[in-house]
């Protein structure tokens, strides 16, 4: 194939299904954390802030050994995506044999986020070894698969009685597999593949000299203070709501729903961002996701169909932004450093989400559930305040 010639039909499809496969993982641990709970006899709220902690701590090293030891570059992308959706897949499916108390459970947890590092970052390599002009979009595509692949252990786990926890982390893992297997199968490496720009953390203050790097990063760091502590406790916001408010739902497939609508935000935005630019939709959505939080208060008072409406729209803006910081990031990083800027960017962020969940945890214990969102407000408007002039500029 030339670099003129455009890819096969089917190239964007199976990254994004093994997109989604891969990221699956990611929560899968939260889907079933009561049946957990009881299965290891874990008392107390705090566990729900560990075991998501313990995957982005995962993730975290992960993406800097990765980026280190420059693993991307030394093997086929698609081979590192098989290997670490395999051993991401095994580590999940332990749980049910090798799980007997908190720190085994949190180590596995660890080990998933791990190998997540392998699926997430090098899916998009991927992508971007066979889409140039259109990456934005492509881009739009797999964070939108990454949100599907999150919410979708809720939506085992809200089969209800069809699908015990067990069977639930059995066939997120095996889905996992399928996915790692069909990229190595069916998406070789594409002909826009190259050597990533490598980790050099010397650069780390020249970069963060750059005005506009510094404010796209201070955006993401904002919107991420808020993305995975929204998501880590929207199964808890909903169980407090239906005990409040005497609401029979089934709280795992609304789960499922507010999380998975995020996918419309990444997909659209990223089709938006094409005509308006990348700098205005992600501080359009930063803004509605913040009014959410300054809202969420009034969130128990409202009728359920008014309360998942809201809930709705903030799943969609929560992460909406999340393709658009990674644009800006890349363009408006030194050209001679790339790698290193988004290696560094996404590790900085994702060691915020778990600044977040601790916070928000530890707030759990002392305040209504009302009121615990309207911390993540911090996040927003942090993040606006150092979007603004890259939204004037753009």
């Amino acid at each position: 194939m030339t670099k003129k010639q455009k890819p096969p039909i089917w190239i964007i499809p199976v990254i994004v299904f093994s997109q989604f496969a891969g990221t699956s993982l990611w929560f899968a641990g939260n889907a079933v954390l009561p049946d957990l709970q009881a299965y290891l006899q874990l008392s107390g709220s705090q566990v729900l802030g560990s075991i998501t902690s313990a995957v982005q701590l995962g993730f975290i090293l992960g993406t800097l050994v990765f980026a280190f030891f420059a693993i991307s570059d030394k093997f086929s992308p698609r081979r590192i995506f098989l290997v670490c959706a395999l051993l991401g897949a095994v580590a999940n499916m332990t749980i049910l044999w090798l799980a007997t108390n908190l720190f085994s459970l949190l180590l596995l947890r660890f080990m998933t986020g791990f190998f997540l590092a392998g699926i997430y970052p090098i899916g998009m390599k991927i992508a971007a070894g066979w889409y140039q002009k259109s990456l934005g979009k492509a881009i739009g595509f797999l964070v939108g698969a990454l949100v599907l692949g999150t919410a979708f252990p809720h939506l085992l786990k809200s089969i209800g009685g069809a699908l015990s926890w067990k069977t639930v982390l059995q066939a997120v893992s095996l889905i996992a597999a399928v996915g790692g297997t069909a990229m190595y199968l069916l998406v070789p490496d594409g002909p826009y593949i190259s050597k990533g720009a490598g980790f050099n953390p010397k650069v780390l203050l020249q970069m963060f000299r750059t005005k506009d790097f510094r404010c796209a990063a201070f955006g993401y760091f904002g919107h991420m203070w808020e993305l995975y502590t929204f998501w880590a406790f929207v199964p808890i916001v909903l169980q407090q709501y239906a005990q409040a408010n005497h609401w029979q739902a089934n709280l795992s497939w609304w789960a499922f729903v507010v999380i998975a609508v995020g996918s419309i935000g990444c997909i659209v935005g990223g089709i938006a961002s094409g005509k308006v630019g990348s700098a205005k939709i992600a501080v359009i959505q930063l803004g509605i996701s913040g009014l959410m939080c300054l809202l969420s208060p009034l969130l128990f008072q409202l009728s359920p169909a008014l309360f998942l409406a809201l809930l709705v729209v903030w799943g969609i803006t929560v992460v909406g932004d999340s393709p658009q910081f990674s644009a800006l990031t890349a363009q408006t990083a030194p050209q001679a450093y790339v790698g290193s800027a988004l290696t560094i960017v996404n590790s900085l962020g994702f060691a915020i989400t778990i600044i977040s969940i601790q916070f928000v945890n530890y707030l759990a214990q002392l305040m209504a559930p009302q009121y615990i969102f309207v911390t993540l407000l911090i996040g927003p408007l942090f993040g606006l305040w150092a979007m603004y002039p890259l939204y004037r500029k753009k």
